[in-house]
């Protein structure tokens, strides 16, 4: 690329981004030339406060400014039911509907054999700390449905048969290997609201 080494910079910087290809990357980084000292000072400071300011929520794992989240600090929600998830931009999509007013548990990982992840690496000592504290009736999973998914929901299911919980499974509608994120707004609601039992008390 015949640029000013600046320029080569931000491009690489813009391609380590997700989903973000070359002629992506030389986009955005070109297009923020033409932006105003007051966007591209905003954008700085924005990209330094990710990085010190933002930390994992001390009960759930979402991400949080404080010790802990908006949510778990939320006295309103219903303790009786806990959502697992994958990560944070689950909690926000599934929030973003209105369509659950429960609490919620993101995984530190996926159990991935291939990638040396074991059933140490979910943390289930902090989600049965989280049904013992709150009283929890379900615990709703909701992470993709691939391989590493199915494996790491067998696994919960099976480990908490031994509480007074019952375990439920967001239902048949999302598409196999398909990501939570890129799901609609209506096949979501239909999916918790149809959701499977896959233990009971």
């Amino acid at each position: 690329m015949n640029y000013p080494d600046t320029i080569k910079e931000l491009i690489e910087c813009f391609s380590k981004l997700p989903s973000i290809g070359n002629k992506t990357a030389e986009r955005l980084a070109l297009s923020t030339i033409e932006m105003s000292d007051e966007v591209i000072n905003l954008f700085s400071e924005s990209l330094k406060n990710i990085k010190t300011k933002i930390k994992k929520c001390d009960i759930c794992n979402n991400y949080t400014e404080d010790d802990i989240c908006s949510i778990c600090n939320n006295n309103k929600r219903n303790k009786e039911i806990l959502c697992i998830v994958e990560n944070p931009k689950d909690i926000n999509l599934i929030e973003k509907n209105n369509i659950y007013d429960g609490y919620y548990f993101v995984l530190k990982n996926l159990i991935s054999p291939s990638n040396g992840l074991d059933s140490s690496s979910i943390e289930l000592d902090r989600i049965i700390d989280l049904i013992k504290n709150n009283k929890v009736k379900e615990v709703i999973i909701a992470i993709k449905p691939n391989i590493e998914g199915e494996t790491t929901s067998l696994y919960i299911s099976k480990l908490l048969e031994q509480y007074d919980v019952i375990v439920s499974r967001i239902a048949l509608g999302i598409p196999m290997g398909a990501d939570i994120d890129y799901v609609d707004s209506l096949t979501l609601e239909m999916a918790l609201e149809n959701r499977k039992i896959i233990s009971s008390k």
